[in-house]
């Protein structure tokens, strides 16, 4: 079977890619950017993007060849030109329209429990919008509405659990906190995929896939430790109103920490396993033991550890080259004639080099805020600190000697931008 699997750059997408080739199947990747597809996909990527892509005619050429489409793609929050209505509804029904038309029988959709009306969120009700047009469609359709999906690897949701639970010291446990999950991993979730798109069994069907513990999100974090081999923690109880202030800054800066993810949270994310169960066929596995036959390695600790450290990394990046640019101008009058004498050039080039450079500083800030490139900027930032280096070098070499070492703390500066380059991911 040819399927043509949407989401294929994301957590899900990845994992079922993996899955329904190994079963056989030519799986033709949908991806934003296609730096962004599957490394060893057998079948060229194509670039497709469902927040522009909100007419047929953009998917029947991307159709020809297909016999089923896996549509896995969403987005939690808003941000920038992707909104929900688009990702989730206006672009999935104009896919499905130009299934009808191109010929192409069977849709799977991976849609969320906690998309229901009452959650009152525009991820829920987007995400209730598309599957609506699915099932109005005249398509051989499957809507599945898993829980929290968990595997070996991590991201939003379950990477920043993992995060929360390797802190130092304490681990954080939001009030509330007693909101239960159904985490179903993801082999499990790829196998209801698969049997919806190689038999009839699942057709015209919503399910609930989930697994058969039900798992408070202080049970989650106690456990992911346990997992990661770290030693045990004092539970910290936050307060709701801290949790809805860091909710609003995950709103403004990015994340999977933000306002709608706590509203589905508070919703809730528990199904009736027995149900689903016995409408699949499929017996999944528990909790603790999909954790205990996926033991955590050091890359796991490494990045659960480093999940809070990157943003706090990139935060003082920018801050730091922010403040410079802001104290160059503060300074520009007194630096100048300095500079005249150093390097024995005209004064006026010697402004134009000194306000060049405050303006450097603050616009690597504001492309640190807005996580620009990360490996591109890492090199601007080194070259930027070698250049004020040597200049500064040639000035006054004793500044490598002088008390506090103001030359010397460069280094460190470029180590924490390469640092920052290796583990920021490309947005």
């Amino acid at each position: 079977m040819r399927i043509l699997l949407l989401g294929a750059s994301g957590f899900i997408g990845r994992e079922l890619f993996a899955a329904l080739t190994a079963r056989g199947h030519a799986v033709v990747p949908v991806v934003r950017r296609p730096s962004g597809a599957p490394p060893f996909a057998g079948e060229p990527a194509i670039r497709g993007d469902l927040a522009r892509d909100v007419d047929p005619a953009a998917w029947i050429p991307r159709l020809h060849g297909i016999d089923a489409v896996v549509n896995c793609a969403g987005i939690l929050q808003e941000r920038g030109a992707n909104s929900n209505d688009a990702v989730h509804h206006r672009g999935p029904a104009a896919l499905y329209r130009a299934c009808e038309d191109a010929g192409v029988r069977r849709v799977v959709l991976i849609s969320a429990i906690s998309a229901h009306a009452d959650a009152r969120t525009r991820y829920a009700t987007t995400k209730l919008a598309g599957e609506e047009a699915l099932r109005a469609s005249r398509l051989e359709w499957v809507v599945l509405r898993p829980s929290l999906v968990h595997a070996r690897g991590a991201y939003g949701g379950t990477a920043l659990f993992r995060g929360m639970a390797a802190l130092p010291f304490l681990i954080p446990v939001p009030a509330g906190a007693g909101h239960a999950f159904q985490p179903i991993h993801v082999d499990d979730l790829a196998r209801v995929v698969a049997k919806a798109l190689e038999s009839a069994a699942l057709v015209g069907r919503t399910l609930d896939p989930v697994g058969p513990d039900v798992v408070t999100l202080r049970e989650i974090l106690v456990d992911y430790r346990r997992w990661l081999g770290l030693p045990g923690a004092p539970l910290a109880r936050i307060p709701a109103w801290l949790v809805a202030c860091a909710a609003r800054m995950g709103d403004l800066a990015g994340g999977p920490l933000n306002s709608t993810a706590l509203a589905q949270m508070r919703h809730g994310n528990t199904g009736d396993y027995a149900a689903f169960a016995d409408q699949s066929g499929i017996t999944c596995a528990g909790w603790h033991e999909s954790l205990a036959a996926n033991p955590a390695h050091t890359q796991d600790r490494w990045h659960a550890r480093l999940y809070f450290v990157r943003p706090l990394l990139r935060t003082m990046l920018a801050l730091l080259w922010l403040a410079s640019g802001l104290a160059g101008f503060l300074a520009v009058g007194d630096w100048t004639p300095r500079l005249v004498a150093s390097l024995g050039i005209a004064n006026s080039f010697a402004l134009v080099l000194l306000i060049a450079a405050c303006v450097c500083d603050l616009a690597i800030g504001a492309l640190l805020v807005a996580r620009w490139r990360p490996r591109a900027l890492a090199g601007i930032q080194v070259a930027v600190i070698a250049a004020y280096t040597i200049a500064a070098t040639a000035m006054e070499p004793g500044l490598w000697f002088a008390p506090l070492g103001p030359l010397l703390k460069n280094l460190p500066i470029v180590a924490a931008a390469l640092a920052l380059g290796a583990i920021e991911e490309e947005r």
